[in-house]
């Protein structure tokens, strides 16, 4: 694409925040951007995850605040990049990528990620990584809490009829066994929990581009993002 090899070829790096709906797709443009544009990609939500198997591997209630927040003392967590400039989740010593997808742990993600603790621990480090700039990172308060400053903003979104197919053809190509009203009730859960808890909330301001992907390519959404990031590098640039 045009745009895409316009964005590479500049010297300047900017900061790139996707946030959205579960089940949006946001990692999958934000991974596509990232390798368009020779920048890291970051999936917060996976740290989430992760914290979440954390949890759930010691046995702690997630609804229990004080609980999940001593538990956290024995967590370590840290984010590996890779040779394709994508970041590996690594729980206690141990790569979780595949543990941290199942239908378990989403049930039980956005309790975890509303917990004030969990959010200062992880927002610290995403921030240290995004510091030098040049970096893509999805996720439900990025834009908004993350990196307020970033360049570009986008919220992604989708039908969540759409979403819920999404979802459910993911865990299915995973192995795991689930109904598709179980997946539709789980985002619909997740979704009322994001934008109404208490810290950091999944919302969007006026610098937001808004993205719906309900009918779109990830070819086409792809071109749309590249022209939004080529705008903010011209505008940096100038």
């Amino acid at each position: 694409m045009v745009q895409g090899k316009s964005a590479r070829r500049s010297q300047i790096k900017i900061n790139i925040a996707i946030d959205g709906y579960s089940s949006c797709g946001k990692g999958t443009l934000a991974k596509a951007l990232a390798k368009q544009l020779d920048y890291i990609f970051i999936d917060s939500g996976a740290m989430y995850r992760a914290v979440t198997l954390h949890m759930l591997q010691l046995g702690v209630d997630v609804l229990n605040e004080t609980d999940v927040t001593d538990a956290l003392q024995s967590l370590k967590l840290s984010c590996l990049i890779n040779k394709q400039k994508q970041t590996e989740i690594v729980l206690n010593g141990k790569e979780v990528e595949s543990e941290i997808r199942g239908l378990m742990v989403a049930s039980k993600v956005s309790e975890v990620a509303k917990i004030l603790a969990v959010r200062k621990k992880l927002v610290a480090i995403q921030q240290e990584i995004g510091k030098n700039k040049g970096v893509v990172m999805d996720g439900r308060d990025i834009g908004t809490v993350v990196f307020p400053q970033a360049e570009v903003k986008i919220f992604m979104t989708a039908n969540s009829a759409v979403r819920a197919n999404r979802r459910f053809k993911e865990l299915i190509a995973n192995g795991d066994s689930v109904s598709l009203e179980t997946v539709r009730k789980n985002i619909d859960q997740r979704d009322s929990i994001d934008t109404s808890r208490e810290h950091s909330p999944l919302s969007l301001s006026s610098d937001y581009c808004i993205l719906d992907n309900s009918d779109l390519s990830k070819a086409k959404q792809l071109e749309i993002a590249l022209e939004w990031v080529n705008d903010a590098l011209n505008a940096t640039n100038s």
